[in-house]
């Protein structure tokens, strides 16, 4: 557990365990309340098991994608980490961004 910390640490370039772990905690909570959303958006455009599995990802996609995002600053600012989340979020529209570049690198 302890390599695993000191790896995460240095990976995220943060300095304690407690932020490590704060920081954990905040991917756990935005995870769950991505589930609440998800579920409000569903029952709010009445999906259900005989929604065509194209319109749910689509759904999905348009609604709980973004607010993952909104969610996840959120949290990190409300707990202290937004330097480090906003980081994150950067990062990952980077890599996302790569996966659609037609240039080569």
């Amino acid at each position: 557990m302890e390599k695993l910390m000191e790896k995460l640490k240095a990976r995220w370039g943060v300095e304690s365990p407690w932020q490590v772990l704060l920081i954990l905690f905040i991917f756990a909570i935005t995870g769950f309340s991505a589930l609440y959303v998800r579920k409000f958006f569903f029952t709010f455009f009445g999906i259900d098991a005989q929604t065509p599995m194209w319109s749910k990802i689509l759904l999905w996609v348009l609604t709980v994608v973004p607010s993952y995002q909104v969610l996840f600053l959120t949290y990190g600012f409300l707990l202290g980490q937004f330097e480090f989340v906003w980081e994150f979020e950067k990062n990952s529209a980077r890599r996302i961004k790569r996966l659609f570049s037609f240039s080569k690198q």
